[in-house]
């Protein structure tokens, strides 16, 4: 379960270019729930993940994972717990190593070590079984690196990294925006399924209105630091993608034209 307790983010504090990018944000998510959030551009989401991962510390408040105080811990001592997919299709992966050394690391993840991992022949194996689910013919690569792979690929093959530390919680940071609509969709549906396999708490930040409402229990709005709208069940599945853009026009903010692009 992942828990904030009025967390608040302050960057350039006391300085001309203050800027307050979360503030007081109570939050909980349990486990196996998948949130959604949206927003306008500089509502707080991706400061928000960032809080969430350990890539910023709140200038005051807590976060806390499965009841434990994670709000000083960094990003790395946070990573057998939590599962980040970025935007950029490149950066959950090391694009000059193979795809068996990228999976290897990625099993590694949160354990000290200095050395890539030794590649067995049975864990090679599990490596093409694994890959085999993806449909992408990815089994047959696995000495490729992976700057090889395209945008669509990588980022599957960055989803099912995700998932082989079995992390209590996946953090989705526009993982989407990136690909074409075929890919999203394939994407997307290797996003849910890796969901209910892990059972973890997940939270995507997305531009789309209608991935927002149509994946996931409970959708979050976001606007000037803080969560001004939060509905789940019959009332997230009667939302429509015009709605929710005039939930956030009456906010007073504006929906990027990415958002009325994607719908």
């Amino acid at each position: 379960m992942l828990r904030l307790d009025g967390v608040r983010l302050v960057h350039n504090p006391g300085t001309p270019t203050e800027v307050v990018a979360l503030d007081h944000v109570d939050l909980e998510i349990p486990a196996g729930q998948f949130v959604t959030v949206v927003g306008s551009n500089g509502a707080g989401k991706s400061s928000l993940v960032g809080v969430v991962a350990g890539a910023h510390r709140p200038s005051r408040g807590r976060v806390l994972l499965d009841g434990r105080d994670v709000t000083r811990l960094p990003d790395h001592a946070r990573a057998a717990a939590v599962a980040r997919v970025f935007d950029d299709p490149l950066a959950g992966t090391a694009p000059e190593l193979s795809l068996a050394d990228n999976l290897a690391l990625a099993g590694a993840r949160g354990r000290r070590r200095r050395l890539l991992p030794a590649i067995t022949r049975g864990r090679r194996a599990a490596m093409r079984d694994d890959l085999a689910m993806l449909g992408l013919g990815l089994e047959r690569r696995l000495a490729d690196p992976v700057a090889l792979l395209s945008a669509g690929q990588r980022q599957s093959v960055t989803m099912l990294m995700a998932g082989l530390r079995q992390p209590r919680l996946l953090l989705l940071d526009e993982h989407l925006a990136a690909l074409d609509p075929r890919t999203r969709d394939r994407v997307l549906d290797l996003t849910v399924r890796t969901h209910q396999r892990l059972g973890c708490a997940s939270l995507m930040i997305t531009h789309s209105m209608r991935h927002a409402i149509e994946v996931g229990d409970r959708l979050l709005v976001m606007a000037r630091g803080g969560v001004v709208y939060d509905v789940a069940g019959q009332r997230k599945a009667a939302l429509t993608p015009a709605g929710l853009v005039d939930i956030i026009s009456g906010l007073g903010d504006a929906p990027s034209d990415r958002q009325l692009l994607a719908g």
